[in-house]
């Protein structure tokens, strides 16, 4: 029995993860783990952009991280708006929204991910507002596009990133016999609308490899014995362009550096920190192993640059063996402003992990710096997200699943945008009668954001010498409750058919369901396993389902009841 009772344990993660919604079960998207809730007079509006995945391998008794890995938007309060998985496939990260000449789109790179040396290869898809595919993005040059950056310059073009494995002879930096294959690091800016190339860069035509900090051997980033475990000696995750074009900004993780190069010639301008580098690195300025660094102001004239930077400051494996290089205790968020005349660098303002949480994350990570000057650090391999204010104090904190299914949890990079979706698909309605006799109504629709209410009709069908007919009749409304709507039919309406309305705040219909027949409601019960009709046995916040406090129980939600798919496990033990 004792073997019964680890299984339970172990898949009871599973349960939180399944079933969330009536009206979508097909859909078991993360459940934020918020542990310092959004101060709604601080934050910055808009949505919280996310595409958690699951850091660690699935076993037969362990599994971590979503069961439904892919893109998500969610508001501050962890209600789901937008499940993108299965509709970006394979595997997707960078998950933003963007402008693309004049209209408001999303993307997300989709592919294939090699988390042991942490490269992925595939291409960009751009939705519309609608979730709606318009545009597939891939590198020019009989290139692969890597997952690591596509950033829209101008609403018109893009700059993606790619890892190039060549041969070369490397014996200078200390590769043995066999040692011959190196990632050339190149970044490639395109016109969105046609593909087509407009500019490239390599790294191997201006960076030595003498100024990786990982060398060759031992083999920390690569060990060069063939082109899939090519010498990455460069890495680059972010590029950046100055809104007058004249440079790019590019984040060098395995060199430690970031460095400015010519959008004309390629020549490098200037390089921060790393072996070479141009400044003088004040206090807290230094920075290892970063992510995302972006350009906040150029003062081309009086010589100053802003810039912001994840500084990952530790280097390790994806496989959650450690952090076997780093340069400092925790990752941070940084703003540093560079004064190119009297090449120094100093600290504008510093974002570090929350007090009681020390986070150091050997990959991934971003900072964005939102309009209303607030802070988001997105924690990469540490699996959590942080909103500051301008001067440092933590507005909110979410962890990227909860439970069992929070452990090795990691997200690439964590954004907050406005947006307005609106779905093609057919909003999702289902009406269920439950053990009190009572019916209730569940809508939901996947995407949207401009639904203010749901109204709420019974469908009627009669037959006369005419023939068949349908008539609705009104049986109320509901304001909107996060993703899933629930509504009590009145007592005394026995309805056989209900549709339902989605409606904006001005009173517009947005968009009607399709008619479904009244069910009875089945729930598989806690106690032993077996399927009951009716019946909806509220776990209360203090409860405990199989050892998993969950405090985040909503009440549209039914992760208690999915333990049925655990007894398949347990049955004949």
């Amino acid at each position: 029995m004792k073997t019964a009772f680890f299984l339970l344990t172990a898949w009871a993660s599973l349960a939180a993860a399944d079933w969330q919604f009536r009206s979508r079960p097909d859909l078991a998207p993360p459940r934020l783990n918020i542990t310092i809730p959004a101060d709604l007079n601080l934050v910055e509006k808009g949505y919280l952009f996310l595409a958690p995945f699951a850091g660690y391998p699935d076993t037969p008794t362990e599994q971590h991280g979503p069961r439904q890995a892919g893109p998500y938007i969610f508001r501050d309060n962890g209600d789901l708006v937008w499940s993108g998985y299965g509709l970006y496939s394979i595997w997707a990260t960078n998950f933003q929204a963007g402008r693309w000449w004049g209209k408001d789109v999303l993307f997300s790179f989709e592919g294939d991910h090699n988390a042991g040396y942490g490269h992925g290869h595939g291409h960009v898809t751009i939705m519309d507002q609608h979730y709606e595919t318009i545009r597939e993005l891939r590198a020019g040059n009989h290139k692969l596009v890597d997952k690591h950056e596509f950033h829209i310059v101008n609403e018109e073009t893009g700059l993606i990133q790619i890892y190039q494995p060549v041969p070369r002879d490397l014996s200078e930096f200390g590769a043995k016999e066999g040692q011959q294959w190196i990632v050339d690091a190149i970044f490639q800016e395109l016109d969105i609308s046609t593909g087509r190339l407009l500019f490239e860069w390599s790294s191997l035509s201006h960076i030595s490899p003498d100024e990786s900090v990982l060398p060759i051997n031992p083999g920390q980033a690569g060990s060069g014995y063939n082109s899939s475990d090519a010498w990455d000696y460069f890495h680059i995750n972010s590029v950046d362009k100055n809104p007058s074009g004249t440079a790019y900004l590019l984040s060098a993780r395995d060199a430690c550096s970031i460095v400015k190069v010519n959008a004309t010639s390629g020549e490098v301008i200037w390089r921060l920190h790393g072996k070479r580098s141009d400044f003088k690195m004040g206090k807290k300025t230094k920075f290892c192993f970063q992510h995302h660094a972006r350009w906040l102001s150029d003062d081309i004239e009086n010589g100053v640059e802003v810039i912001s930077l994840y500084d990952n400051a530790a280097h390790g494996t994806e496989h959650g063996e450690g952090r076997e290089v780093h340069t400092a205790e925790e990752s941070s968020g940084k703003i540093l402003k560079l004064d190119t005349k009297k090449w120094t660098a100093e600290l504008v303002r510093g974002y570090y992990p929350p007090e009681a949480y020390k986070l150091l994350s050997k990959s991934q990570g971003s900072t964005q710096v939102l309009p209303n000057e607030n802070v988001l650090v997105n924690w990469g391999s540490e699996g959590a997200i942080t909103e500051y204010t301008k001067d440092g104090k933590p507005i909110f904190h979410a962890w990227m699943d909860s439970g069992e299914l929070g452990v090795g949890v990691e997200n690439y990079r964590g954004f907050r945008f406005n947006w307005t979706g609106l779905p093609n698909e057919e909003p999702a309605v289902v009406a269920l009668i439950g053990e009190d006799e009572k019916t209730r109504v569940y809508a939901s629709w996947n995407g949207d954001t401009e639904t203010d209410t749901w109204r709420f009709y019974e469908v009627v069908s009669r037959k006369d010498r005419l023939g068949s007919s349908r008539k609705t009749r009104f049986l109320g409304e509901e304001k909107r409750k996060g993703f899933e709507t629930e509504f009590v039919v009145p007592e005394g309406r026995e309805v056989e058919g209900v549709v339902a309305e989605a409606v904006d705040k001005y009173g517009k219909v947005l968009r009607v369901t399709g008619t479904v027949a009244v069910e009875s409601e089945v729930l598989p019960d806690v106690r032993t396993g077996e399927a009951l009709s009716g019946g909806h046995k509220n776990v209360g916040e203090d409860q405990t389902v199989l050892g998993l406090k969950d405090k985040a129980a909503a009440s549209s939600r039914w992760e208690e009841y999915s333990i049925l798919k655990l007894f398949r496990f347990v049955k004949d033990l």
